[in-house]
């Protein structure tokens, strides 16, 4: 066995093989990046190497640095984890080269899979049955055009090197298909620096289910059984799932076989995973779609099904070690459920037709990761973590085991329920939701089941309890120490000679939805709040001295009957908080704030900008907003007119310019986060009136990027 080994990869798997090298008793060497040197798996290793800055191509994707790396600390092998060189021969090859074993399959076996195109030949020729599809290598867009008309719609575009989801193009409408070729090709290049595409016959419902093998250097190749993976969003898993609901005996015993002769058919040695499309209504007529020679993100799942350390194995697998299991002793043992927990924003469309899942960044204020029976975390997290747009959005993720399915499902729903990430929006909460749907609760799953279904999931506007809970710390935050003599003119409970006291105004502006203004009068320890619906322009202040249009914190004048001058409808609500953060705002911690009535317990944590606020997976980041401001933004400022960033990120293309008519749906411009493009459409037939960026210019969220005037007719025709 090896006694020191390199980690080549970041964030939760590199802390999820340094636990189990610890188990072992072998030395962990991390490497890290200028924007990872206080990350978690940095200080979870025994030793840690800079490689570079953040830019993956000049660190984590550096062959020369990481083996650099290794000969610096005296590292014998590699484990590459999954994502970044895990599937690259020509890394792999490098370090068979300068004499340290790759924790992986063979250059060979890494070069044949991640061609989809020669895998596909490779393991029909084995017996193994594939989906009708494009045949050949380097397909002009012309000649993938001609295949996909061939085949019939729908298609799916793949990239023939890479997998992940990424550069993959469900094609319904022919019209179509230039555009999403070139978009296809786009991300491709841009996730693994190669353009090449493959289509394919689109399954309609189709599920996602894959068989976890296990091969040593000795001939015996074996599998672990399957794992669902059919709910997805944009093609990319979000919950995994070992059995799956939908195999009997008889398919999971014939789709092992399948993956086991795919497996032989490429020499493969290690852990590895053969991914199969099955139609909805047919589990025994399953097709082979590709192998992923790594480990993958979702392997906790075999694992606590099984009771196999799979790092383990391919470590002892890479040590030259023979498998001491046969297939004859496996055996699974109750269900596991893996979510994943992912930096990201779900927003729905204007329409409501879609629902986009945007990249979030942030740094993280505060982490508390679930624990409890069946419960297991991987996670990359800690706090203080920056999270950019430089890598993978995935953060962590929560698995849960029980004797049976519905035990795992209720256990990963509370462990999401108590996973508290404040800092960065992440998707636990709409995991939690989606995990309630009766189609999942049923086992009724296929892969186009969270796309169809997310409006319903995405949660809908800050509840007036978020609303009230911020107002009452901002209302906390105002008030004065109380180690001494206070001045009660420094006490913000809204005191007028003669008078009711008058409102305090607190304004505030979540990320997607319009600024909102919420009223305290009175102590924290037992006020009244007002709290109105939106405005219709929020931008603009309401007449008379008691409306939004003063600075946050400052009392309003009360008018002869002491109510505020100018209220949105709805009563005055009772309202206090039961238990604040130490530091009042200044610190997070639990809050508990009783609302007419009604308790609310929260997570808080302090800003930047404000607080957030955490419940049963969903946070919210209440920042402070000055209407005065909001107004003299002039006219790009806000409105239906003009199109913002959903996210950071870069434009990568731009398709129209200042004068151009433009019609409504219209793609103007692509933002770029992640290695994932989000198109920027028109929202309505008109004119560009402004367009500031250009392609490769770095843009912030919300930061506008163009103003569409609306046309009165239609484009003038040319005299």
């Amino acid at each position: 066995m090896f006694e020191t080994v390199l980690v080549a990869n970041r964030g939760e798997i590199a802390v999820r093989v340094i636990r189990t090298l610890r188990a072992l008793g072998i030395r962990s060497v991390a490497v890290f990046s200028d924007a990872d040197a206080e990350a978690r798996h940095v200080r979870e290793a025994d030793t840690a190497v800079r490689i570079g800055p953040a830019a993956a191509a000049e660190s984590y994707l550096s062959i020369p640095r990481l083996l650099e790396a290794a000969a610096r600390t005296g590292a014998q092998a590699v484990h590459p984890g999954y994502g970044f060189l895990a599937e690259n021969a020509a890394f792999a090859r490098a370090c068979t080269d300068a004499g340290l074993a790759f924790i992986g399959p063979p250059a060979g076996a890494i070069e044949l899979m991640g061609d989809k195109i020669r895998a596909k030949e490779t393991v029909q020729a084995a017996g193994v049955p594939v989906v009708p599809g494009s045949s050949g290598s380097g397909l002009t867009d012309a000649e993938l055009a001609a295949a996909a008309l061939g085949i019939g719609m729908p298609v799916l575009l793949k990239p023939s090197a890479g997998g992940g989801g990424k550069g993959m193009r469900l094609v319904r409408d022919a019209s179509l298909l230039g555009e999403e070729i070139a978009a296809a090709r786009r991300e491709a290049r841009g996730s693994f620096g190669d353009d090449t595409l493959l289509v394919e016959r689109w399954v309609d419902r189709p599920r996602h289910i894959e068989i976890q093998v296990l091969a040593d250097g000795h001939g015996h190749v074996i599998h672990l059984g399957e794992r669902e993976c059919s709910l997805q969003r944009r093609h990319q898993k979000i919950i995994e799932e070992a059995p799956s609901p939908f195999l009997d005996e008889a398919t999971r015993a014939a789709m092992g076989e399948a993956a086991v002769q795919a497996a032989r058919s490429c020499g493969y040695a290690g852990a590895g995973t053969v991914e199969f499309i099955v139609p909805g209504d047919d589990p025994s007529s399953y097709y082979f779609m590709e192998m992923n020679t790594r480990l993958q993100v979702e392997h906790p799942v075999t694992e606590l099904i099984t009771g196999l350390d799979l790092v383990e194995w391919q470590l002892r697998v890479a040590a030259g070690e023979e498998l001491t299991v046969r297939q004859e002793d496996v055996t699974l043992t109750g269900h596991a459920v893996e979510a994943r927990i992912c930096a990201e924003t779900a927003r729905v469309s204007g329409d409501g037709a879609r629902v986009d899942f945007l990249p979030s960044t942030g740094t993280v204020r505060l982490l508390r990761e679930p624990a409890g029976e069946g419960v297991r975390v991987d996670s990359g997290l800690s706090e203080g973590t920056d999270v950019g747009t430089s890598y993978d959005p995935m953060l962590a993720k929560v698995i849960a085991h029980g004797p049976d399915r519905a035990t795992a499902l209720r256990r990963l729903r509370a462990a999401l329920a108590d996973t508290v990430v404040l800092g960065v929006d992440t998707n636990a909460g709409f995991l939690r939701r989606l995990l309630a749907h009766p189609d999942v609760v049923a086992g009724r799953l296929d892969t186009g089941l969270v796309d169809r279904d997310a409006a319903s999931l995405v949660r809908p506007s800050v509840p007036d309890e978020v609303y009230a809970a911020g107002a009452l710390l901002s209302q906390a935050a105002l008030e004065p120490p109380r180690d001494g003599w206070v001045d009660p003119f420094s006490v913000p409970h809204g005191w007028r000679l003669g008078g009711q006291p008058a409102w305090t105004a607190h304004h505030f502006r979540a990320p997607g939805e319009d600024p909102v203004t919420v009223r305290v009068r009175g102590a924290v320890s037992g006020a009244q709040v007002l709290l109105p619906s939106p405005p219709a322009d929020a931008a603009a202040p309401a007449g008379g001295s008691g409306g939004p249009g003063g600075a946050a914190g400052v009392s309003d004048p009360a008018s002869s009957d002491g109510a505020p001058a100018a209220v949105s409808p709805g009563e005055p609500r009772s309202a206090r908080l039961l238990t604040v953060p130490p530091g009042r705002a200044a610190a997070g911690g639990t809050v508990t704030l009783e609302l007419h009535g009604v308790t609310h317990a929260f997570t808080a944590a302090p800003g930047p900008e404000g607080v957030w606020l955490g419940r049963d997976g969903d946070a919210w980041h209440l920042r402070g907003h000055d209407p005065v401001e909001g107004a003299a933004g002039g006219a790009g400022a806000a409105g239906a007119d003009t199109l913002t960033a959903p996210m950071p990120g870069t434009v990568t293309v731009v398709k129209a310019g200042v004068g151009d008519f433009v019609s409504a749906g219209q793609s103007l411009l692509v933002v770029e986060a992640m290695k994932m493009e989000h198109v920027i459409s028109a929202p309505h037939d008109g004119t560009v009136a402004e367009l500031d960026v250009t392609p490769g210019a770095t843009v912030a969220m919300d930061q506008v990027l163009a103003v569409v005037t609306p046309a009165a007719t239609g484009p003038a025709e040319e005299s």
